[in-house]
């Protein structure tokens, strides 16, 4: 589907998914990713606005995108993405039910383009460390949002800290989660500094860490 929306819990790691997505698709096409987090001003897929024009892919970012503003507008050029020939488009958007809400005025085009909606989990996060938890939270984000997710990814993870073990401790919540969903569990990631150079096991994608602390 040209169109992929990815949405999540605060702090599942969506944002740095999103652009490991967005920088890989651009190796063999036009990319263009949307910074549909509107109302959190902090951790957002255009604060990475360079990395992603020096790979080529195209940025639409909030509009006051670079502040500390939370603002509901829509950056006016969002509609660019139905247009023929916009190419592959990835949408990122805002955590929570709070977050998605801006996916509900664009819901009917989505719908009539075609999407895939990946619900990212996190089994190491606050709130959403239960299969119970994450499926009520996803019912909260698909009512706000006006559509229905497709997938699912694992991106259970510790930050830095992260190891191997971590990510495979985290697969049977995964799998259970998807069964309560009666979504697929699409794959579940790995960060490539926990593989220590080895590939990733079967079911598993690896990911750089893209994002960062303020502090870093």
């Amino acid at each position: 589907m040209p169109i992929t929306v990815i949405c999540g819990h605060y702090g599942c790691g969506k944002t740095n998914l999103a652009l490991n997505l967005a920088l890989e698709a651009a190796e063999s096409g036009p990319v263009t990713l949307v910074d549909l987090d509107i109302v959190n001003p902090y951790f957002r897929s255009s604060d990475y606005g360079d990395i992603l024009r020096g790979s080529g892919v195209g940025l639409i970012a909030p509009v006051f995108a670079g502040t500390t503003l939370d603002t509901p507008t829509l950056p006016p050029e969002i509609h660019s993405i139905f247009a023929p020939g916009a190419g592959k488009v990835f949408i990122d958007a805002g955590g929570d039910d709070a977050g998605a809400t801006a996916l509900g005025g664009l819901s009917p085009r989505l719908k009539e383009a075609g999407y895939e909606l990946i619900y990212v989990i996190n089994r190491y996060r606050a709130l959403s460390g239960t299969p119970e938890e994450c499926a009520a939270l996803l019912h909260e984000i698909e009512s706000a949002a006006r559509l229905k997710a497709t997938g699912i990814v694992n991106n259970s993870h510790l930050g830095t800290q992260t190891k191997m073990e971590h990510v495979l401790d985290a697969l049977a919540f995964a799998r259970e989660t998807a069964e309560m969903t009666g979504l697929p569990l699409l794959y579940s990631t790995v960060p490539d500094f926990a593989l220590r150079g080895e590939a990733p096991p079967e079911g598993f994608r690896a990911v750089g860490r893209l994002v960062r602390f303020a502090w870093e």
